[in-house]
């Protein structure tokens, strides 16, 4: 591995990207993180060091696969997918939600949750906090226990963290970056 990033360097290679997915969003692009080795193995060291409770990481699909498959790998912990519908082959559980955007669900496969396992969700940006609550809902509904929240970064503008920490108080939240919308 490179020398490890400053997380104020990795804050750097953000890029904003208006009027993405549609007029009025501002886009907070991670994939330069991704493409540079030192930054994306430096995120992954900085978001690992503040999980302490995890029997498995949890990734929302699809770039918080990549920061939950390298933070399993990184930690020696299980992996589950929550995806988009149809993307799973065995039998799922399916659960809808809103987006700032529109809405969406996700599925998780139906043995992919332990009744009482403590699970940390990762996904790569938190806006509004419906992905993150949805993907929340569908593990605990099931039988898990949420320990946390793992984001590279927050949008605090569209107040994601205190809709989760309403409804999951005991949850730690973490971003790397806190942002806003300008």
């Amino acid at each position: 591995m490179k020398d490890a990033m400053e997380l104020v360097d990795i804050e750097k290679l953000i890029i904003d990207v208006p009027d993405y997915p549609k007029p009025g969003i501002l886009f907070k692009d991670i994939t330069p993180i991704l493409k540079d080795p030192a930054a994306f193995a430096s995120s992954i060291s900085l978001m690992a060091n503040t999980i302490s409770e995890c029997d498995a990481i949890a990734a929302v699909e699809a770039r918080g696969f990549i920061f939950g498959s390298a933070l399993s790998f990184h930690m020696e912990k299980p992996l589950i997918l929550l995806r988009k519908p149809g993307k799973l082959p065995r039998k799922t559980f399916t659960k809808e939600y809103a987006l700032e955007y529109g809405s969406d669900s996700i599925q998780v496969h139906q043995d992919a949750i332990e009744n009482g396992a403590l699970y940390v969700i990762i996904d790569d940006v938190l806006a509004t906090g419906g992905t993150a609550l949805a993907a929340a809902d569908l593990i605990t509904e099931h039988g898990g226990l949420i320990s946390g929240f793992r984001f590279v970064l927050t949008i605090a503008a569209l107040s994601g963290v205190d809709r989760i920490s309403k409804q999951y108080p005991a949850a730690t939240i973490h971003s790397l970056i806190t942002s806003s919308m300008d």
